[in-house]
């Protein structure tokens, strides 16, 4: 008698169709992800959608209002703000994706290595996460940013040194749990070389709150970026980074409205954007939410 089953194919959708079902049945975090969607999508294409260049000067047009042929208006010398805001994207989603990848892929090293040896390597790397985490993270990147000089790359390795106790603590923490467990003492039983063991039996199993903690961060190193670039220790002119474009932009809010606040909007978007999928991913991976 023949019996029906499932094909695999069929069960590795389903499996993956229940998550995204779960993270989309939250209104607010499907329209998060829309809007996510989006700004990758304006980041990666910004060349092609932006009408003019971010760049060029035309003094002829300096501060002028939003219009046809410039929406959101033009700054303080005659660039035009919606080809700026785009390209703006590009710089603060890559480097804020890029600072928090660096800083993630490092702490998870360092955490899972240290939590794997114990002894003197835990101890050595904890009380430097510990002097790290001792300043406020504001603080620490700008001294960080200020010390390497200023300029865009030395932002975002500023910012993924904030980040990186964030990431050795949780996997050092996740590591401790795994090293009790049996197919670990079976790997250390079987003589399997530490390297090995931490490579591909825990760090896979580090994944999933790492991966979490990552879209956790996202709207917060988009933040970093553009108060350093505020502040001048980021990305310096002509670079259209919002930070930067804000630092000048709020001298005419009263009289250019349009100057800072079409920016500041973008950063408000953004930011909230990533800190709602952030939150709903975290709710999809905590094992004390029923079905």
């Amino acid at each position: 008698m023949a019996v029906d089953t499932l094909p695999v194919e069929g069960n590795r959708m389903s499996s993956w169709a229940r998550p995204v079902r779960r993270l989309v049945s939250n209104r607010f975090t499907a329209a998060a992800l829309a809007c996510v969607a989006v700004i990758v999508v304006v980041a990666l294409l910004a060349p092609w959608l932006a009408p003019h260049s971010p760049t060029d000067i035309d003094l002829g047009s300096r501060l002028a209002a939003p219009s046809a042929d410039h929406w959101f208006g033009t700054d303080e010398v005659g660039r035009d703000i919606f080809s700026r805001i785009l390209y703006g994207t590009r710089i603060s989603v890559g480097v804020g994706l890029g600072a928090v990848l660096l800083s993630a892929v490092a702490g998870t090293l360092i955490g899972a290595f240290a939590g794997y040896w114990g002894r003197w390597a835990d101890q050595i790397f904890m009380r430097m996460m510990d002097i790290l985490l001792a300043f406020p993270p504001l603080v620490l990147a700008m001294a960080m940013a200020a010390a390497l000089g200023p300029s865009l790359f030395n932002a975002a390795i500023a910012i993924a040194i904030v980040k990186l106790p964030v990431y050795v603590r949780l996997a050092r923490a996740e590591t401790l749990s795994l090293s009790q467990q049996l197919f670990i003492k079976a790997a250390r039983t079987f003589g399997l070389r530490s390297g090995w063991i931490v490579t591909r039996h825990i760090i896979p199993n580090v994944l999933p709150p790492i991966i979490v903690q990552i879209t956790l961060d996202m709207g917060d190193a988009i933040l970093l970026i553009a108060t350093l670039g505020f502040l001048g220790l980021g990305a310096q002119p002509p670079t259209p980074e919002w930070g930067s474009m804000i630092s000048v932009g709020w001298k005419y809010l009263l009289d250019q409205w349009w100057y800072p606040t079409f920016t500041g909007a973008a950063i408000f978007i953004t930011v909230m954007s990533f800190n709602l999928v952030g939150d709903g991913v975290r709710d999809l991976f905590d094992p004390r939410r029923s079905e």
